[in-house]
């Protein structure tokens, strides 16, 4: 099996194994199960912007880890207690992320905002880290490791570069307060993203590796290379002031000196780049959310892609297959539409977790693919958010917006909820709506330094 995305493919193992009720059909849950007929909601497009912004933000928030304050790695309405402790790095990055977009917006209140993040980054400092790279799962009472895998029970500079995304955000959003606690803040965010070894991930050679564990070392393997969701891998070591990586590093890893490129297209659209291990055609959709929340891949390229074409075309290709809808699956349409990793179906009609993408396509439908990407595709995406809130609210919205996933065909929906998933969805509505975490993210000194050291340029920046 090709990589795919390690991570996903691991985590699909453990989710599926860790849970008693993942085994039995009882873990999905059939769609309008009283019989009754949907009431249709009317509500306007800010109106539902708001409403889904507010609702996934519940997740970071009503339902975070009770002592540390960051993510949980999942959430269940069927079964809350569920790995109440177990925390999702990644997740967390995203859930800094998430929180910044309810301070702007008025969701909640600044200070109590503050007090909560200052908890979580005194948390994250405390926490297990090796060589300054923090582990895909943490204990949230002691900051223990939590094995994600076997072999995986170190650092995972993918899910450290996520959190670190948001660890930038953080910093530059406070660092100009003239308040002690918010200033505090800013500068515990910045000590804790100086404290990565990104060049130690390289093994010294000229790629980062994703994994290094005490007890395993660099077995894992695994070498970060594009097209996926660790670009941003490579822009958090470039833009390190004190473990940084070199050109090469990012042309021969990443890049595939070149091979990254791609000159094929689907449904008209141009692919741009070659999507690792979806032979020719597009990924799961959240290879062009995760590593973009703070990215902006607007007018972005290298020396070898266009990255604001790369994302927008992925969207678009992934809209034009849900409607081409080549294995005619029920409910896939311009309104209903989406591939990407989440949870899934099982054969049995019970919950397991898949990364659905056009070759990999099981008849399920990821709310979080379509809503995160409203900035490359609002119509589509407005669309989608519409269906789900207005026409099926009582089906597909639960206690933290849009359930993780359903599927018409089988008249299935799981009740459940995964951090990285509600994770994308505010921050990628406000950067399309007001660029938000995008100018916070770009305008960094370091992060602009460190692009530019990779060969980037942006029309949006100016450089």
């Amino acid at each position: 099996m090709k990589k795919f995305t390690a991570a996903i493919f691991f985590l699909g193992l453990i989710v599926t194994s860790c849970s008693s009720e993942d085994s039995t059909p009882s873990a999905g849950t059939p769609i309008g199960g009283g019989g009754g007929i949907e009431v249709p909601n009317n509500y306007t497009d800010t109106q539902l912007i708001e409403m889904v912004q507010k609702d996934a933000l519940k997740y970071f928030w009503d339902y975070a880890e009770s002592n540390s304050k960051l993510a949980r790695e999942r959430y269940h309405t069927d079964n809350p207690g569920q790995d109440a402790n177990v925390v999702s790095a990644g997740g967390s990055g995203f859930g800094l992320m998430t929180i910044l977009v309810g301070i702007k917006n008025g969701y909640v209140a600044r200070a109590e905002a503050v007090s909560r993040l200052t908890t979580a980054l005194n948390f994250l400092q405390n926490a297990n880290r090796f060589h300054g790279a923090w582990p895909h799962w943490m204990n949230g009472t002691n900051g223990q490791v939590i094995p994600f895998s076997p072999q995986d029970d170190g650092g995972d500079l993918v899910e450290t570069a996520f959190l670190s995304q948001g660890l930038i955000c953080v910093r530059e959003y406070f660092k100009n307060s003239t308040d002690s606690s918010e200033l505090a803040l800013s500068q515990k965010a910045d000590s804790l993203f100086k404290g990565i070894e990104w060049n130690w991930y390289t093994k010294g050679e000229n790629t980062l590796y994703w994994h290094w564990s005490p007890n395993f070392s660099f077995q894992m393997n695994m070498q970060l290379k594009g097209f996926d969701e660790t670009l941003i891998t490579y822009v958090m070591a470039a833009a390190s002031p004190t473990s940084t990586i070199t050109k090469p590093v990012y042309q021969q890893g990443w890049a595939r000196s070149g091979a990254i490129a791609n000159a094929g297209s689907q449904y008209g659209f141009p692919l741009t780049v070659s999507h690792n291990g979806a032979a020719n055609t597009v990924g799961p959709m959240f290879w062009s959310h995760y590593s973009f929340m703070g990215l902006d891949p607007r007018g972005l390229t290298d020396d070898y892609v266009n990255y604001g074409n790369a994302t927008t075309n992925h969207a678009k290709i992934m809209y034009q297959y849900s409607v081409t809808n080549p294995k005619g699956w029920q409910g896939y349409n311009s309104k209903s539409w989406g591939l990407t990793a989440s949870y899934s179906r099982n054969t049995d009609g019970s919950t397991g977790y898949s990364a659905h993408q056009p070759n990999n396509d099981l008849g399920v439908i990821s709310p979080t693919a379509a809503l995160s990407s409203m900035p490359y595709t609002p119509t589509e995406s407005m669309n989608m958010l519409r269906f789900l809130y207005n026409e099926n609210y009582t089906k597909y919205i639960g206690v933290a917006g849009p359930y993780d996933a359903y599927s018409i065909h089988y008249n299935w929906v799981t009740p459940r909820y995964l951090a990285i998933d509600q994770g994308t969805i505010a921050p990628m509505i406000e950067n399309h709506k007001s660029q938000f975490l995008w100018q916070l993210f770009m305008n960094a000194p370091d992060v602009k330094q460190g692009l530019i050291k990779l060969g980037f340029h942006s029309t949006q920046y100016g450089f």
